[in-house]
C-alpha cells in the first residue's frame, strides 16, 4: 500500500525518517531505476541492464541488485554491501509529485521508513528544512531531470540498434541449473562497428560516455 501526499511543515512537522537498511524497509528488490547521469556512479558497483517498457516501445535502464524478485544480493542484514546506493533507493520514502504542473516533494506515509519517534527529522522546530530533507530534494531533482533525459538516450540506442537481449545461465545453491533472461544490454560488437559520423553524433548529443559507462558495468 502507498499513501502519497504533498509534504508540508504543518502536518508533517514531527516526521522522521528511518535510514537503516534492511528488507523490512523495502530494500529487498532485484533492481533499482537509474538514468544516464547516474551511470558513472552505478557502473562501479552494479551491472546495468535495460528493461522493455510495458507497451514494448521503449526501454528503462536498471541497476541490477539480484536475480529474482525480492532478492537483493547487496543487502547483508542491515548493511548495504556497496559504497554507492542508487538514488532511487536513497530517496525513499520521498518522491516527486506534481502540483499545478510543478514538481513538488511528496512523501509516502505508508512507507516503513516513516516514524514520529526516531530517525532523521524532516523539519526544524520552527518549520525550516533539515539537512536530510535538503539532500533528498537534491536527489529528487537529479532523478527528475535524469528521467526526463532518459528517452532521448534510449532512442539513440535504438536508432543505432545497440540493444540486444541478454540471458544468463548459472547454477543455484541447490546445484540446479537456472536460466535468467528478459533484459537487454548494449551490443558491444555493433558499438565497435559504428563509423566516425555515428560516433560523432552520439558524442555531440552527450550519449557516448553514458553508453560506455553502461558497457563498463
Amino acid at each position: 500500500m502507498t499513501r502519497h501526499v504533498l509534504l508540508n511543515n504543518v502536518e508533517h512537522k514531527d516526521l522522521r525518517i528511518l535510514t537503516t537498511r534492511g528488507a523490512a524497509y523495502g530494500d529487498n528488490v532485484m533492481a533499482a531505476l537509474t538514468f544516464p547521469a547516474e551511470f558513472r556512479s552505478i557502473q562501479a558497483h552494479y551491472p546495468m541492464v535495460f528493461q522493455k517498457s510495458a507497451d514494448g516501445t521503449s526501454f528503462q535502464p536498471l541497476a541490477l541488485l539480484g536475480l529474482r524478485e525480492g532478492q537483493n544480493l547487496f543487502l547483508r542484514g542491515d548493511r548495504w554491501d556497496a559504497h554507492y546506493l542508487p538514488l532511487a533507493m536513497q530517496r525513499q520514502p520521498f518522491l516527486i509529485g506534481f502540483d499545478n504542473g510543478q514538481p513538488m516533494v511528496h512523501v509516502d506515509l505508508d512507507n516503513p521508513r516513516i516514524s514520529r519517534d526516531e530517525g532523521e527529522p524532516v523539519f526544524l522546530p520552527f518549520g525550516g528544512t533539515t539537512e536530510h530533507l535538503d539532500r533528498v530534494s537534491d536527489m529528487l531533482l537529479a532523478i527528475h531531470e535524469g528521467l526526463q533525459a532518459t528517452p532521448a538516450f534510449v532512442q539513440a540506442l535504438l536508432d543505432h540498434d545497440l540493444l540486444e537481449p541478454f540471458a544468463l545461465e548459472f547454477e543455484g545453491p541447490d546445484g540446479a541449473a537456472h536460466r535468467w533472461s528478459g533484459f537487454y544490454i548494449v551490443h558491444e560488437e555493433r558499438l565497435c562497428q559504428l563509423d566516425g559520423a555515428a560516433l560523432g553524433r552520439l558524442q555531440q548529443a552527450g550519449h557516448l560516455l553514458d553508453i560506455y559507462m553502461a558497457v563498463a558495468s
